[in-house]
């Protein structure tokens, strides 16, 4: 093959690896945030949070994550993180018997305050109001 036709092909094999890549890195990234869940105790809480926690686990910078995560999911990482501890904080909240701020620090929250802020920007409710929509009584 010659000089010529090699500068053609590349940029496709380029894509290609790019392509491999970007799913690599994406399909790690949810193994490892999936593998956190379901919190099933309360000594198991949650080790990965940030979009930096994941980027340093996949052992790639978190810019690339954040870019790989966009292209892949079209939304950023710490809305799928988001969404993903959303999920789990209402299942605790519906099937488990621990009061909100058991769920919360199960969660990673370090402050009650800060889960509760949390639920209610992502729900319009705080985790006691979703819990008691749906008919539970314990919320404290």
């Amino acid at each position: 093959m010659n000089q010529t036709a090699r500068k053609i092909q590349s940029p496709r094999y380029a894509g290609v690896q790019a392509s491999f890549a970007a799913k690599r890195i994406s399909l790690g990234f949810m193994e490892l945030l999936e593998s956190q869940f379901p919190v099933t105790n309360l000594m198991s809480t949650l080790q990965l949070r940030s979009a930096s926690d994941f980027a340093q686990q996949l052992n790639i910078h978190v810019n690339h994550l954040n870019r790989t995560v966009k292209a892949t999911f079209n939304k950023p990482t710490t809305a799928v993180i988001r969404e993903r501890v959303l999920a789990e904080s209402k299942r605790l909240l519906t099937q488990i018997d621990w009061n909100v701020s058991e769920v919360a620090y199960a969660l990673g929250f370090t402050e009650v305050t800060h889960f509760n802020n949390f639920f209610k920007k992502e729900t319009n409710m705080n985790p006691s109001q979703y819990r008691k929509s749906l008919g539970h009584t314990k919320d404290t």
